[in-house]
């Protein structure tokens, strides 16, 4: 098992990201990997952090600005080779549909609910590792 995953979290707001963090702690899960965060205020460091490659899941603040996540999560399904799963965080559940649009491999809404957005960030490690 992968002693450590490496997860980028985009958000422009610093208590989104902090949100996030603190949800997952040191593993989201007993049988996930521990979680190293990479944090990006802008689209142009995401999309440098993915070229250097090295991220296992993407979690992506879809209220961010001006690159709302869930925008970002298409450019990123369309142009990253072997794009690392996504998962979304919406603004609200009628969102979900927009979701689904971005190609989203999970979402949950903001703020976030730790049980929740652990649960799904788990199921995508799993997954990452599974497809290894």
């Amino acid at each position: 098992m992968q002693s450590t995953a490496t997860v980028l979290v985009y958000s422009d707001n610093s208590g989104t990201r902090e949100q996030v963090r603190l949800a997952t702690g040191r593993r989201p899960a007993a049988d996930a990997p521990a979680v190293e965060f990479v944090e990006c205020a802008t689209l142009p460091a995401v999309l440098e952090k993915l070229d250097g490659g090295g991220i296992d899941v993407c979690v992506l603040d879809g209220e961010a600005v001006p690159a709302g996540g869930m925008g970002v999560c298409r450019q990123i399904k369309d142009e990253v080779f072997d794009c690392p799963p996504v998962l979304v965080l919406m603004g609200r559940p009628q969102d979900a549909w927009l979701a689904t649009w971005s190609r989203a491999d999970a979402a949950v809404t903001l703020p976030v609910e730790p049980v929740e957005f652990a649960g799904a960030l788990a199921g995508l490690l799993r997954r990452r590792r599974a497809a290894a």
